[in-house]
């Protein structure tokens, strides 16, 4: 039985192309408060994605303008 080496590194463009392809969503979320009163209070979203990827997950939720029209 002869035993191969799979070489398991991608290269960058093979990387960009998943994460274009499946995409990311990065949320964070940040609370500074004082003695129970908020100082400071920050939100933030960032979706990696390729248009169409995008488009179709976005319509699902209600993101688009097309999916705003008929609700």
């Amino acid at each position: 039985m002869a035993v191969e080496k799979v070489n398991a590194s991608s290269s960058l463009a093979e990387v960009v192309d998943r994460i274009l392809d499946k995409g990311i969503v990065i949320d964070a979320w940040a609370r500074v408060s004082l003695v129970g009163i908020e100082l400071l209070a920050i939100e933030a979203r960032i979706v990696i994605a390729g248009v169409d990827t995008y488009l179709k997950y976005a319509e699902a939720v209600g993101l688009t303008a097309s999916s705003a029209a008929t609700a």
